[in-house]
């Protein structure tokens, strides 16, 4: 009988593969475990068992597995579950979801080997130009790799030439495989066996009486496992001894030290596990605590409604402290890493080491470390937090998933496939393990405060500050006025300088917030108006002062500031609008003795970088924090008296539907960050339009208001929460073949669904890396079944795909695009 199994690959195939197994690996293979296959002509990728039956494919005949990469499963069934849900409901393949869930150390890539053929007899005269100069390299050396051969004939497309090798018997080819992930091995080190008994021990030291450093090493060794009780590395040793290595190294040869290695994870927490007695919760965190109670025992999702520093971490501390109880596991998951920083040292005072963090700023390595201890069930990975990466890992028990800063856009996943949201990828996943779900937000999602509002979640509210403390007093200061009356110094106006050195004298701090990175997004000559624009993206180059360069921030192409205008040459180069370098700069100028920092992409792109900054900005060695949306995301700061918002109006007046309540969010949230302890902190808006109903609604926190206002234009033109909203994105680099594209693809729509296409339309930024982009944008009213939509839309993407000029189009599905 044969035995065959259907395998995920990762890359994106619409249908699992088959390949056949002998006996007894059917016997040893489970679902979830990995093994390496062949796949097309030369390579061998990694691949995911899903099924194990007995039925050959009737298409195909099965190749045979490469080999078995598992001893057991690292995917457990629950998450094929989630997969398989995430790639229907997204509009992508599993294979693309196992790609992104996977760190990419599991995913083992095969390298192809050109070797020279020992046994082959070769005539030279026989062969070409180009085979020959393959021939006369593996003369040289011992094996090639495909990149080398493609550099040694100056050519991109090296099969046929190594095909034709491979016939004429001039070459092997050998696939490699490069297993990527290395556990961490620490050198520790101990006494010789020999040298156990009092009397040896005396003897060997006597004998060492000439070595004074090798004595001296092995007394340190004494005290440091009479004072620590726990094994010594080799690294402790030596700096305890204040000896080199090369003397242990002596001591090891000699035999009087034995030197041994132990596993050790990459990441642990370091610290005092103190039992920290929880906060008591006030009465309205209680209350608030009582309803979500109530709505977990309804099964609801609970949407927690708390205004900025109203508590609702401790909120969210005791609901961890039950979950872990009950020997179950939690997820806290949050938008942004610079959020997770300072929560992991809030949650290690309570919970120790019981905390694991999984994000991309952690090495390959590290991110498989937690993936095993949360497969195992070890109790350092009972806790995970978590940037949205972290849904993704092998939960086998969870009980709580805690969604923080739920409105976030960086929730949404845009670039590659899957295009999934966490929040919502987060409610099924709680589904799936049937586990309790906690939304929090001091400014909700439309979408989510819609759903309490119709009782589809449950709804708790925490509308003061924790110890009562003052909501910020929130001042819109208009620009219009302030340029009139020459009350301007740069950027800023009179009204925010007075109070920036109010507060700096009383011995607080002040964040400045200004959404656009760089010194400015555009250099124009004053003399002709021409301004440097991105030769690959429709975009102009952002100055970057630090540098001295444009930088184009969709494709990474940069150049020398230039010295003079590339189109009539002259010196007359201005800049026109500012980021956060500018601000940075200006403040510099106007207050000479403040500390000053920055935080944005370019300041934050290494490990530590976030972690150093807050940490600067909280121990007060920085006076003034000047950054971009980063700042918005739930940081406490203790000392914070004074937010600016450099100019409200940018925020406001972006082409898109949500931009007023993002505008909302991001507002409340900053100016959230002011006055989080005993002081009622002070909030400036400097705006062109201070009249604007939005920036009303953020000074006196009108929650409400803003929901019913947005809520009704929604209704009005169909947007979400009241439909659902497919994008469908066309790329290609022929903008003549992208036009005619998309609009065969629209009249299909609105050949099905007759109502509801709009486009196709190009995007503010049409042409990004080469490639033209044009959008058309489906809406779903509620009653409609998505199921049955997104199949019609597939139905007419085949038909689309059979027509030979448009294979090359790239078709991109965005599944609820915010």
């Amino acid at each position: 009988m044969q035995h065959f199994i259907n395998v995920i690959l990762p890359i994106p195939l619409e249908k699992l593969f088959t390949y056949s197994i002998s006996k007894t690996e059917f016997e040893y293979l489970q679902p979830g475990m990995r093994v390496a296959v062949p796949f097309g002509k030369s390579k061998i990728y990694t691949a995911l068992v899903k099924e194990i039956h007995s039925t050959p494919p009737q298409v195909y005949k099965a190749k045979e597995i490469h080999r078995i990469l598992d001893e057991h499963p690292i995917v457990n069934n629950l998450q094929l579950q989630h997969w398989r849900w995430i790639a229907n409901y997204y509009m992508c393949t599993i294979g693309e979801v196992f790609r992104s869930a996977l760190p990419s150390a599991f995913l083992l890539e095969s390298e192809t080997l050109i070797l020279r053929n020992e046994k082959g007899e070769v005539t030279e005269n026989d062969l070409k130009d180009d085979e020959f100069l393959v021939f006369e390299a593996l003369q040289h050396q011992s094996m090639l790799k495909v990149h080398e051969v493609a550099a040694i004939i100056d050519r991109k497309n090296v099969l046929p030439i190594l095909n034709r090798l491979l016939e004429k018997n001039a070459i092997l080819l050998k696939d490699e495989i490069y297993e990527r992930y290395k556990p961490k091995m620490v050198r520790y080190v101990k006494l010789g066996n020999a040298y156990r008994s009092e009397d040896k021990l005396e003897a060997l030291l006597e004998s060492l009486s000439r070595a004074p450093k090798q004595s001296q090493v092995v007394l340190t060794l004494f005290q440091l496992q009479a004072t620590e009780r726990k094994p010594v590395k080799i690294s402790t040793l030596a700096s305890a001894s204040g000896s080199s290595k090369a003397v242990i190294k002596a001591l090891i040869d000699k035999g009087i030290l034995q030197e041994y290695q132990i596993q050790t994870d990459r990441i642990n927490y370091e610290g005092n596990t103190v039992d920290f007695n929880l906060k008591a919760l006030n009465k309205y965190q209680q209350i608030a605590l009582d309803n979500i109670r109530q709505s977990f025992e309804n099964k609801k999702v609970a949407l927690l409604h708390g205004v900025t520093s109203s508590g609702k971490t401790e909120v969210y501390v005791k609901l961890i402290e039950e979950c872990i109880n009950t020997d179950k596991q939690a997820l806290y998951l949050l938008p942004e890493i610079a959020l997770t920083t300072q929560l992991i040292s809030r949650l290690q005072d309570y919970f120790g080491d019981k905390i694991s963090v999984y994000h991309s700023k952690y090495s390959v390595h590290e991110r498989v470390e937690v993936w095993n201890n949360v497969l195992s069930k070890k109790p350092k990975a009972q806790i995970v937090i978590g940037a949205r990466s972290a849904l993704f890992l092998p939960y086998s028990n969870l009980g709580l998933v805690i969604v923080d800063e739920e409105h976030e856009g960086s929730f949404k996943q845009f670039d590659p496939a899957p295009r999934y949201h966490a929040r919502d990828a987060a409610i099924v996943l709680s589904n799936l393990h049937k586990s309790n779900i906690i939304l929090g937000s001091a400014t909700p999602s439309i979408e989510s405060y819609w759903n309490s509002q119709n009782g589809k979640y449950g709804y708790a509210n925490i509308d003061r500050r924790f110890g009562d403390v003052l909501m910020p007093d929130i001042e819109l200061v208009n620009l219009k006025e302030q340029i009139r009356k020459r009350r301007m110094k740069g950027h800023f106006s009179q009204r925010l300088l007075e109070e920036i050195a109010e507060t700096l004298e009383n011995g607080e701090q002040v964040i400045l917030f200004q959404n656009r990175r760089g010194f400015a997004p555009i250099v124009e000559c004053s003399t002709c108006g021409h301004s440097p624009q991105c030769p690959n993206c429709d975009v102009s180059l952002t100055y970057h002062k630090f540098k001295e360069q444009l930088r184009c921030h969709y494709c990474g192409h940069h150049i020398a500031l230039p010295e003079s205008c590339e189109a009539c040459g002259s010196q007359t180069l201005d800049t026109k609008g500012f980021g956060t370098e500018q601000v940075e700069q200006e403040l510099k100028s106007l207050f000479h003795g403040a500390k000053i920092g920055r935080m944005d992409l370019d300041t934050t792109r290494g490990k530590y970088a976030y972690e150093k900054i807050i940490t600067a900005f909280e121990q007060q060695e920085l006076d003034i924090l000047v950054g971009t949306q980063m700042l918005t995301k739930g940081l406490d700061f203790r000392n914070v008296n004074l937010v600016g918002i450099m100019n409200a109006d940018s925020l406001l007046n972006f082409p898109d539907y949500r931009a007023h309540e993002r505008s909302f969010q991001l507002m409340t949230q900053v100016a959230g960050r002011a006055g989080r302890t005993q002081k009622r902190g002070k909030v400036l808006i400097q705006s062109y339009n201070p009249y604007h109903q939005i920036l009303k609604q953020v000074s006196i926190n009108d929650y409400d208001g803003m929901f019913k206002e947005q809520l009704y234009e929604r209704e009005q033109f169909l947007y979400p929460p009241i439909c659902r909203i497919i994008k469908i994105t066309f790329k290609h680099k022929n903008y003549n073949t992208l036009n005619e594209a998309a609009d065969w693809f629209a009249k299909a729509l609105r050949n099905v669904f007759k109502s509801g296409i709009l486009g196709p339309e190009y995007p503010p930024v049409a042409r990004i890396r080469n490639q033209y982009l044009k959008n058309v944008l489906i809406k779903i009213p509620i009653g409609q079944s998505l199921g049955k939509t997104k199949n019609s839309i597939k139905r007419i993407e085949n038909s689309f795909n059979a027509i030979s000029q448009f294979r090359s189009v790239r078709v991109i599905y965005n599944v609820d695009h915010i």
